[in-house]
């Protein structure tokens, strides 16, 4: 199945991210699609990736059903897709999900149960992450000692900026702080033990959260491939890089091929294609979620 970098659908365009394209299907509710985009660094890569948007809708679908009793999330009740919608683009059931609309809280929730990527560049250059004194003598990879939340700004263009948990509180407020710190916290342990059941480690995951009828829900996707850092629970051996099933893969050939991490970005060739595509693919499998499964 050829991959699709954009969607084009008869109605109103909301906006277009690195990876979904959303539109406005009433004054309530909003269609959110996932493409086959990828991103990396920041920056949009010009090559899509077959099969992804899927693999983020579908896990996505799951997870907010699965923790809908652990926060209130932006699904809508309603996820039936127009036939005319269907004409428009055939898999749109497998690649979008109806919401209700929600002002984004402009920070990022980071948790992290292991020491990896940005995480461990800081650790070796201070001994914090994100302003968190951690015990000396960590290897990449370790486990860490607690789950710690690590917020970062959410910037719309350019890189986010990590943040400490003070720095939050001062931007944010102390309560919308210390609820968002709440239910990162249990949201990452929920799927941690989900993840460890499949055979997978959650090394660390961003959620995002957004204000619905004055209430934080939990919007956008939640511990996709995307989003977070999946680790062979089988081959985990700390010390060094793990075998994952994210864009790690990317990001190591990008890094690599000695890319300056601004654009454009370069294109990849077939081989990076495929084997990221198989890595989100066996994300999928690994929880055992279907493509015709995962709508509520």
């Amino acid at each position: 199945m050829s991959a699709v970098m954009t969607t084009a659908l008869p109605l109103p365009l909301h906006s277009r991210g690195k990876v979904r394209d959303t539109y406005r299907l009433n004054d309530q509710e909003l269609l959110m699609v996932s493409s086959d985009r990828i991103s990396a660094f920041d920056v949009v890569l010009p090559t899509p990736i077959p099969e992804k948007g899927r693999v983020l809708n579908q896990l996505s679908l799951s997870w907010f059903n699965e923790t809908s009793g652990l926060v209130r999330n932006h699904l809508a009740k309603d996820q039936s897709i127009s036939s005319e919608l269907l004409e428009a683009q055939p898999d749109l059931d497998q690649r979008s999900m109806r919401v209700v609309t929600a002002q984004p809280v402009m920070f990022e929730c980071v948790v992290r149960g292991y020491i990896s990527g940005s995480g461990w560049k800081d650790y070796q250059r201070t001994g914090t992450i994100a302003g968190e004194r951690l015990p000396a003598g960590l290897q990449e990879s370790d486990r860490l000692p607690e789950p710690i939340f690590t917020p970062a700004t959410k910037a719309l263009t350019g890189h986010d900026e990590n943040i400490s948990r003070t720095e939050l509180a001062d931007r944010a407020g102390r309560e919308l702080a210390q609820t968002l710190e709440r239910l990162s916290l249990s949201l990452y342990r929920f799927g941690a033990e989900r993840a460890s059941e499949r055979g997978l480690i959650l090394a660390d995951t961003k959620f995002e959260f957004g204000w619905h009828d004055s209430e934080v829900i939990l919007i956008d996707e939640v511990m996709t491939p995307d989003s977070s850092r999946f680790w062979d629970l089988e081959q985990y051996h700390p010390g060094g890089p793990q075998a994952s099933f994210d864009k790690q893969y990317l990001r190591d050939y990008l890094e690599q091929v000695g890319w300056n991490k601004q654009p454009p970005a370069p294109p990849l060739p077939d081989e990076v294609v495929a084997g990221t595509s198989a890595r989100y693919l066996e994300a999928l499998r690994r929880f055992s979620v279907s493509y015709a499964g995962g709508r509520a």
